[in-house]
């Protein structure tokens, strides 16, 4: 089975570190950064150089931005191999499936919108781990009408990459729940550090602080375009975040123990809801 890998970031490099580990596969990738590549190969980190060789693959994951991943789509449809299965892994959906599902019903092959959940605060080959999905959910988006057999060809190979399981929903319901629980984290970290204290904090930090601020640490260019292109959503759950935070500053600024206490105490009785799913 040969995998092809298109981008070999953070996640990209670690998806082709994963299969290469595995043994099972032949793993050929590409960047826009051709020594990123030249990198990879020498590194062994994959077995050749993607380009002139899309046709081979069984598989192809596309690990860069939403409009390049349908930029590269568009542009290299024909090369992709009958029947391949292609699978994105943007951090948004609406913008990259609907385009994608189309060229490829329209050139033979297949298109599987994809978010593995998980990664870290830095970005590029260098900080690509092997392990990076073991035991992690990747969220597949499918057209409507997609074949249930398509799905488990990918669930068995995304199994190789270390990946415990798979959820399946729409673009339009991905987008609206990774606002809150991923762009909104990263909005939150980000706008935090602003504070003057932020520079004097070494000393009177601990978990907390660490736990908040993690992924203020971002790729700026990236999550710029994320947040664009889930406007709409990310708005919603920011303007709402700052509504709840309006009602906490009137309770301390009133002195009104009772009503912090309530809202406190809604929030933990949330959160442990949310941790047993309920």
């Amino acid at each position: 089975m040969n995998i092809g890998i298109v981008g070999l970031g953070l996640i990209g490099g670690s998806l082709a570190k994963a299969f290469k580990f595995s043994e099972k596969v032949t793993v050929l990738g590409t960047d826009i950064n051709k020594f990123t590549t030249q990198i990879a190969v020498m590194s062994e980190f994959i077995d050749g150089d993607l380009d002139g060789r899309l046709g081979e693959c069984d598989f192809v994951f596309i690990a860069i931005s939403a409009a390049q991943t349908v930029e590269y789509v568009k542009t290299h449809a024909n090369e992709f191999k009958k029947d391949c299965i292609v699978v994105d892994c943007c951090g948004v959906k609406t913008s990259v499936c609907k385009p994608c599902f189309e060229i490829a019903e329209n050139f033979g092959f297949h298109f599987i919108g994809g978010h593995p959940m998980a990664g870290t605060q830095y970005s590029g080959l260098k900080y690509s781990k092997q392990d990076l999905f073991v035991g992690q959910n990747m969220v597949l988006v499918p057209k409507h009408d997609e074949d249930v057999l398509l799905l488990k060809k990918i669930k068995d190979v995304l199994t190789i990459a270390g990946f415990a399981s798979v959820s399946v929903t729409t673009a339009e319901k991905h987008d609206e729940i990774i606002a809150f629980t991923s762009q909104l984290a990263h909005v939150v970290s980000n706008a935090y550090v602003k504070s003057p204290n932020a520079v004097v904090h070494k000393g009177f930090s601990a978990g907390s602080y660490k736990d908040l601020t993690r992924v203020a640490w971002l790729n700026e260019e990236m999550w710029a375009r994320l947040f664009l292109d889930n406007a709409k959503n990310i708005s919603f759950e920011i303007k709402g975040l700052i509504e709840e935070l309006k009602k906490y500053d009137k309770a301390i600024t009133e002195n009104d123990f009772d009503t912090l206490k309530a809202l406190l105490k809604d929030g933990r009785e949330r959160k442990e809801r949310c941790d047993k799913g309920v």
